[in-house]
Formats: C-alpha cells, structure tokens, sequence
C-alpha cells in the first residue's frame, strides 16, 4: 500500500480525469497541469464555487421562493403596502430613519376603510363622496350598515361581489378586518382612523339617547325600544353599578376591529390585542388618530394622491364644517373622576392598542416632515381624566336614514 501512495506522489499526483492531458514533468503547478485545472472548473464565472456549492445555492433559493409564495397566498402583506415600506425605508414600523422617499408612490387599486363606529367616519365618507366624483374612483359602499362579525359565506359573499368592482376603488364599511387571500381573492390595502377610548365610549353613550345638532328628535327614531329610564340613566351609575352598557365586552369595541373574524377576537385579553397590532403592521397603510383629524387627511393625500388629493382643502372648507357641526352630540358631560378610573381599567386593552397605533402614527409622521404637538409629558391613563372633544362626529352603526339627509344637505 505504502509502495502504490509513493507511486502516485512520484508520478505528480492522481491520474487526471482526462487521461490524453499529461501531467508536467515535475508535477508542479505550471505548464499542463495548470490547464488541467482551468478546465475542471464546472462555472468559469463562479471561480470560487464548486458544482456541489452551486447546487445547494440554487435549492436554497428555490426553497425561499416557494416558502414567500405561500406566505403571500396565505394571507401575507399586500404587495402595495411592501412597496411603501421600500418607499420610506426598511424601518417603517421600528424606527423614524430611513433613506428619502421617492418621488412617486405605487398605486393601490382596491382600498378598503373598515370604519370604526364613532371615530369621525361620517366626516370621511362625506369627503370620499366628493372624491369620488372629482377623481373618478368607484366608491362602493354596503347596504348592511351594522353587521361587523361576519361568517365564512358572509365573507365570501362580500368578497365576491368587491372582486367584480370597477377598480380602482375604495370600500367602506363597518365590518371587522377580513382576508380575500383565504378565498382566493387579492389582498386589499386598509385604512382607518381610531380615537382616545374614553372618548369614543362617552361619544356613543350620549348619542344613543340624545342624538346631534340636526334635531332634538332624531335619537328617538334611532333607538326607539329604549326605555325612558334607561335613556335618562346616569352615566356615574351605569359605570359604578356595572351596567352592561357600561362594562366588558361592550366596552371591547376598537381591537376587534383590527383583530379580524376570530371568535377569540371578541375576547377582551392578550391574544386579540396582538393579532390587532400585527394586522396593523401587515395589513393596514395607516391607522390615524381622530384628535388628529387635519394630519391624517393630509397623509392620506400624500400615501393615495389618486384617492385623497385636495381633501385637506374640501375639508376646511366653510360649507364643509358646516356640515360637521352639525354631527356633534349633545349632552355630552363627563363622568366623575372615579368613574373614569374605573372605565380606564375595563379597557385597559384598548388603551394599550390606542396608544400603540398612535406611536405608529407619529412615527410615519416624522417620515414625511411633519411635527407631532406632544406635551412636555406623556400622562398615562391612570393620571388622565379626558374631556369630550368637540371633533365631527360620525353616524353610528344603527343609522341607516341619516346618510341620505346629509346628502340632501350638501347638496343645497
């Protein structure tokens, strides 16, 4: 054995796969030898990469590939929001770094505003109405005004009558978060706006029962089953005594919204709210916060110039504010301090979900240059007792009459 590796040593080496190439007389790396090497070389523009390496490369990248494919047709971020991310840099959701934006954004052509009750969605539509028109985008709204839990052949239903819209469009809707990629659709772009909780709450308990500036009779005609002693309930005592008005889950309003169609996302708790913040992240283009009404306008005209362009300008119109007085509710007084205390503790979920999405909202502010008016300390719920804001009011879920009379109005 040690004769035949002596052989071989002798004789430079083993025989060449190429038995018509002689090796050089000294078996050193010059003359024939040396092309002997050149030639072995499966890839002459990958010098460093045997066929073996290639090989692996080439399945790990294949194995990528697939495993994105199924990401995005299980319901992965729409391709829209992935190229805004690139558009204002890899740190969107982290971080308010980043490269520059470009000069011109990638166009969604199916929008969906899944409006939150209560949050200025009545202001909004009504700029949508005018936008429409002006822009030439379809509009679709629903029929079904109070209905956001939704089944699966609900969903599907819906899912196919917006998959044979005219695109571009934007649908608005109070519904839940729902997924088209499960049943084969595209993935919309979402929108929404969402509000201080306390305020919302308070905002909706008084317009149940005494309405807005539009008449002194219009609650009565939205909820006529109301009792008399119930509709003059004190809102201390609803909250103090656990009236179910004024306790979980009524008060678990806004999460679900963003958490989607899960049974579980009903459940006031941990899950709900971190499904809510990831479909924010991964479904949602921008999340505004109503006390900032003026900057989310703004932003949407310049994430969907082709939808929002000059909203800013409609919106401060005088004609147009007009309007907006008109939607705020009366008798709207706050509760004692107590009272609220208590209300911040029920929803202590929708205060950390409201809190978060306001980061995210500031966050994509400073993108854009704009400045958030924030005091010198940031007061947390348990320190805070909120005033109602006087701020546009939207129709709730059980208004179904009232959007006509708005139309009617506006167009006087």
């Amino acid at each position: 054995m040690k004769k035949k590796q002596q052989q071989r040593s002798s004789s430079g080496g083993f025989p060449e796969p190429r038995p018509h190439v002689a090796p050089s007389a000294g078996g050193g790396p010059g003359g024939g030898q040396g092309g002997g090497r050149r030639r072995r070389r499966p890839f002459s523009l990958l010098p460093f990469l045997s066929l073996r390496d290639y090989s692996f490369c080439m399945a790990a990248l294949l194995l990528f590939c697939l495993c994105s494919l199924f990401y995005q047709l299980s319901g992965g971020p729409p391709h829209f929001l992935l190229d805004l991310r690139h558009y204002l840099g890899n740190s969107t959701y982290l971080d308010d770094h980043g490269p520059p934006p470009r000069k011109v954004l990638p166009f969604p052509s199916q929008v969906v505003y899944n409006r939150v009750g209560k949050c200025g969605s009545r202001t909004v539509v009504l700029l949508l109405r005018i936008l429409s028109e002006k822009h030439g985008f379809n509009l679709v709204t629903s029929d079904i005004h109070n209905k956001t839990r939704l089944t699966k052949n609900e969903q599907m239903e819906l899912i196919k009558n917006i998959s044979t819209a005219e695109q571009p469009y934007l649908l608005t809707r109070h519904t839940y978060t729902f997924s088209p990629s499960r049943f084969g659709g595209d993935q919309p772009v979402y929108i929404n706006i969402i509000r201080d909780p306390v305020n919302r709450f308070l905002s909706n308990y008084f317009f149940r029962r005494f309405g807005d500036w539009r008449g002194e009779q219009n609650h009565m005609i939205r909820t006529p089953s109301m009792r008399q002693e119930e509709r003059y309930l004190d809102i201390n005592v609803c909250i103090l005594e656990n009236y179910p008005e004024c306790a979980n889950p009524r008060l678990f309003y806004i999460i679900p919204y963003f958490c989607g169609q899960h049974p579980r996302c009903r459940e006031p708790g941990e899950w709900a709210l971190e499904r809510a913040k990831l479909n924010v992240n991964e479904n949602f283009l921008l999340v505004g916060i109503l006390e900032e009404l003026e900057d989310v306008l703004l932003l949407l005209e310049r994430l969907l110039p082709h939808y929002f362009k000059d909203v800013l300008g409609i919106y401060k119109n005088p004609e147009h504010r007009k309007l907006g007085n008109l939607t705020v509710t009366v008798k709207k007084t706050v509760p004692s301090p107590e009272a609220v205390q208590i209300l911040y503790q029920r929803m202590r979920y929708e205060y950390e979900f409201y809190y978060y999405v306001k980061e995210q909202f500031h966050l994509l502010k400073r993108k854009f240059g704009l400045k958030s008016h924030v005091g010198k300390s940031l007061l947390r719920p348990e320190f805070f007792i909120p005033s109602p804001l006087e701020t546009e009011e939207p129709i709730d879920d059980e208004e179904q009459d009232d959007e006509k009379w708005l139309e009617n109005i506006y167009r006087r």
